[in-house]
C-alpha cells in the first residue's frame, strides 16, 4: 500500500493563476523520492497539501491507506508525516532547543520525564546534544535547520517531507545531513534544487513542471543505499 498517493491535484492560490495542473504523485515504503523544478513551480505548496496545511482545489489526497479531505482528517497525517520546513524559522517558536524538540512528543500525550528523554535520545543520535540547552534563535542557520529535523523525528513519522534542507548548511554539515538521511528508514519527500544532493539520497525523482509532475529525469533514478 502506498504511503501517499496523490490524484489529479490542482491548486491555486486567491487571484492568481493554477500552480498545480492536475498533479499525481505515489510515494511507496522505503521510497527516498526527489522533487525537482523552477523556483515557483509549486514543489513546496505540494508538501503542504500533503499534511493539509493547504487544501486543493481539485483531485484526491490518499496517506496511509485513506481519503484525507477535512481537516480531522489531516491529524493522524501529521503525526506520521513530519513536515520540515525550507525556512527553520517557520518551524522553531520555543526558547530552547530542548522545549522545541520537546513540544512534539508532549503535544503526542508524552509525560516530562518521557519528553526529555526522546529529546535526549534524539539530539544524541544526529550529534547535536552539546545544543540541547542553547537558546533557539541565536543559532546558526545551519543549526536551526539540524535541530528543525530532530523536532521531526522526535514525533518518530513514518514519512519524512524534506523542503530543500540543504538551504544555509555548509559543506560540513550537509555531508552529516546526507549521511544522517541515509541511515535513516522512513520514505522520504525531498524537494531539492542541488543536483549532487539529489544523486546521493534519491532513489526517484520526479520534474514538478507546468502543474504536473513529469517522468523521472535521465539518470536520476538510483538503488536505495543499503
Amino acid at each position: 500500500m502506498p504511503l501517499l498517493d496523490l490524484r489529479g491535484i490542482e491548486f491555486a492560490f486567491p487571484g492568481q493563476p493554477p500552480i498545480l495542473r492536475g498533479a499525481d504523485l505515489v510515494l511507496e515504503p522505503g521510497e527516498r523520492l526527489c522533487l525537482t523544478g523552477h523556483n515557483g513551480a509549486g514543489k513546496s505548496t505540494l508538501l503542504r497539501i500533503m499534511v493539509g496545511l493547504l487544501r486543493p482545489t481539485a483531485g484526491r489526497v490518499l496517506a496511509f491507506g485513506s481519503e484525507r479531505a477535512a481537516e480531522a482528517d489531516f491529524h493522524e497525517v501529521r503525526r506520521r508525516a513530519g513536515l520540515v520546513f525550507q525556512d527553520p524559522d517557520d518551524q522553531l517558536f520555543c526558547p530552547t532547543v530542548a522545549e522545541d524538540v520537546a513540544f512534539g512528543p508532549l503535544n503526542l500525550g508524552a509525560s516530562r520525564n518521557e519528553a526529555m528523554a526522546i529529546v535526549d535520545r534524539v539530539l544524541r543520535g544526529l550529534e547535536l546534544i552539546h545544543l540541547r540547552d542553547r537558546i533557539t534563535h541565536k543559532l546558526s542557520g545551519g543549526e536551526k535547520r539540524l535541530v528543525t529535523l530532530a523536532t521531526v523525528l522526535a514525533m518518530e513519522p513514518d514519512v519524512l517531507l524534506l523542503d530543500e534542507p540543504t538551504n544555509a548548511l555548509d559543506e560540513r554539515n550537509e555531508a552529516r545531513l546526507t549521511e544522517l538521511l541515509l541511515s535513516l528508514p522512513q520514505a522520504m519527500v525531498i524537494v531539492s534544487h542541488d543536483p549532487h544532493f539529489r544523486r546521493r539520497l534519491g532513489t526517484r525523482s520526479l520534474r514538478l513542471q507546468d502543474g504536473r509532475l513529469a517522468p523521472p529525469e535521465p539518470g536520476c533514478r538510483h538503488a536505495v543505499a543499503p
